[in-house]
């Protein structure tokens, strides 16, 4: 086979989703919550969900859900303070797992990741044979269970890992994307928040075939620099590769809030998934980050951002709690209410994080 034949066979692609992850390690290190309704995290009035059991999940309960709301639609919920250091440690064993089989891995959290095994270190051909092994091993480490998708490209890997959680796995053929899009809720679509899921929504596109039946310029025109984006994964087309060992210049997380916020309680909640999301990327990329931004948008779609730079990287997500909070306090209250907050990271640096010295913040 020539390397031109080479570059032209699909991609295989395997998105590894660990199920309830943080609530499953909980409910692995204290058999008394097994089988019980947990949430990870704290349930205090501005406390956010971190994680849901599949157990809390039967009432509706999931991540980034305000804790008061949890605990309402499950009263017997079980709130569990996070360990964000065992959770480490945990990824670290996955992390194990993933290069017996590729080196062409990319975290996107603590608890998943992309494998490119189009080429990979068994010299196996069948890709949902290499999930299914992968998903065994990381049972066996760790004694938790992973969902995996496997696909031709990124966007439809992930996909595909939703589709038998938990425990299970599901693929997606050349033969089947472009179908399988078509028939796809947009709100489904990895990488349509529910603000942009609105938006299509007023502008009549419901499903992937509404996606698909717009032209690339009216994408553009609508949603700017994701319009690309947009129009390629309606036809099944994603062109991204799987990058190991990437250290981007900054990683952040925004939301629009479904009403617009005027106290800083209610700011500071919607904050905390934000928080936890940036933190889990660099905490699996091994990445440090010294500079925070706060991003603010108002009811009128003026904007202002608030940044602080830290002496060294951070070394804990209370660490960083600890900066959000000094950036968001003065903003309240304000004279017009918020509509969106995002936070980043920036600064961004390479390093073994469970080596590197505990930084206390000098501000």
């Amino acid at each position: 086979m020539t390397g031109e034949d080479n570059r032209e066979r699909p991609r295989k692609i395997v998105h590894v989703d660990m199920d309830a992850f943080y609530a499953s390690v909980e409910q692995r290190d204290n058999p008394e919550l097994r089988g019980l309704p947990v949430a990870v995290g704290s349930p205090a009035a501005r406390g956010v969900v971190a994680a849901a059991s599949y157990e809390a999940r039967k009432f509706g309960v999931h991540s980034a859900m305000p804790s008061v709301t949890a605990q309402r639609k499950c009263p017997d919920l079980i709130f569990v303070k996070p360990r964000f250091d065992v959770y480490k440690a945990v990824s670290l064993q996955i992390r194990t797992v993933f290069a017996e089989y590729t080196p062409m891995i990319e975290p996107l959290s603590l608890d998943e990741a992309y494998l490119d095994v189009t080429e990979n270190l068994k010299g196996m051909e069948i890709a949902t044979e290499i999930a299914a092994e992968i998903r065994a091993k990381i049972k066996a480490t760790t004694g938790l269970t992973a969902s995996a998708g496997i696909s031709y490209n990124k966007f439809l890997a992930k996909m595909a890992s939703d589709q038998n959680k938990p425990d299970g796995q599901f693929v997606i053929t050349p033969k089947n994307g472009t179908a399988f899009v078509e028939r796809l809720p947009v709100k489904k679509f990895h990488g349509v928040g529910p603000a942009t899921a609105e938006k299509m929504h007023r502008l009549g596109i419901e499903t992937g075939a509404d996606l698909k039946e717009k032209t690339l310029d009216f994408l553009v025109e609508h949603f700017g620099k994701s319009g690309p984006y947009f129009y390629g994964i309606a036809r099944g087309i994603d062109d991204r590769q799987v990058r190991p060992d990437r250290v981007r210049k900054s990683v952040g997380a925004e939301d629009t809030f479904a009403e617009d916020i005027h106290s800083y309680e209610p700011a500071r909640e919607g904050l905390q998934p934000l928080v936890e999301k940036v933190w889990g990327y660099c905490e699996a990329n091994e990445i440090g980050a010294k500079t925070v931004t706060l991003k603010v948008k108002y009811a009128d779609f003026s904007q202002i951002t608030r940044s602080k730079t830290a002496p060294g990287p951070l070394s804990a997500i209370t660490d960083l709690e600890e900066l959000v909070d000094l950036l968001l306090m003065p903003l309240f209250p304000p004279q017009k209410g918020v509509r969106l907050l995002g936070v980043s990271l920036s600064s961004l640096e390479r390093r073994r994080l469970e080596s590197t010295p505990q930084l206390r913040l000098a501000l």
